[in-house]
């Protein structure tokens, strides 16, 4: 028996990177997974392949605009028809906000917080009448150290995922209070090598081994992290093992919020 065995998981931003590893770990420990993505071939692709290592019937996938309350509306309804419901809602979809204080412009700030922000929102909102309906059940929104620890370089990435760490506490509460076994934490990678981390070294005109030195100087752990050793902290607070957890933040930075 798999450690999510019987779960019925929804997985934002899955077509790759860091929602691709929190799929592959759930369907691997015996959970159902529903892959969105604005990018649908590449959830369809990632649902595919999950399919044809674990079995047939075991991923699902389709395209889903996070910022979209229609869209997530949809997203249940076919959680609710392929899966028979849902258990588990991972919030992953992201992303990077550009622009200090005097350079990040209005227009990437409003793209930053509906797609980092706006989407857990509606996400948390619309999954909930599922959730309650397959207690015990659980909301896992990723977050990022960068919404504990400011960088005067990206206030927009900062505050996006801030927001994320405390709404997670708010709708943990609210569950909680109305005697729901619904569980809501927030988890905050630090560097992690997915191809974000492609994009940052083209964009730095650098090799990427360039490019993961820098970032490993800045982890006490002295490394970047693997897209698998957060698909754990996912698979942790995915299972029952978590019951009594909620409202939390786990912290998988390699000791930089210790510093």
């Amino acid at each position: 028996m798999g450690r999510v065995q019987g779960k019925k998981a929804l997985i934002t931003g899955a077509a790759q990177g860091l929602g691709a590893a929190h799929a592959w770990m759930l369907a691997r420990e015996g959970a159902k997974v529903l892959l969105t993505d604005i990018n649908g071939d590449g959830a369809a692709t990632q649902a595919e392949a999950i399919n044809a290592a674990l079995g047939t019937g075991t991923a699902f996938a389709m395209r889903h605009d996070v910022t979209s309350a229609d869209a997530w509306d949809a997203a249940m309804a076919l959680a609710a028809e392929k899966m028979g419901g849902l258990s588990v809602l991972v919030n992953n979809a992201g992303v990077g906000v550009a622009g200090n204080i005097e350079t990040c412009t209005l227009e990437e700030w409003h793209r930053g917080f509906a797609i980092n922000v706006d989407s857990v929102f509606l996400g948390c909102q619309k999954a909930l009448p599922l959730l309650r309906d397959s207690q015990p059940s659980s909301i896992v929104n990723i977050s990022s150290i960068a919404g504990l620890i400011a960088s005067d370089t990206m206030p927009g990435y900062n505050a996006s995922k801030a927001a994320v760490w405390m709404l997670s506490k708010s709708v943990a509460l609210f569950c909680a209070k109305r005697g729901w076994d619904i569980r809501c934490n927030s988890v905050h990678p630090t560097f992690v090598d997915t191809p974000i981390l492609d994009g940052i070294a083209t964009n730095a005109n650098m090799e990427k081994s360039v490019v993961m030195g820098k970032l490993a100087r800045q982890i006490p752990l002295g490394r970047v992290g693997e897209p698998d050793e957060i698909a754990a902290g996912v698979l942790y607070l995915a299972s029952d093992e978590s019951r009594f957890m909620t409202g939390a933040e786990l912290k998988l930075d390699g000791g930089i919020s210790a510093m």
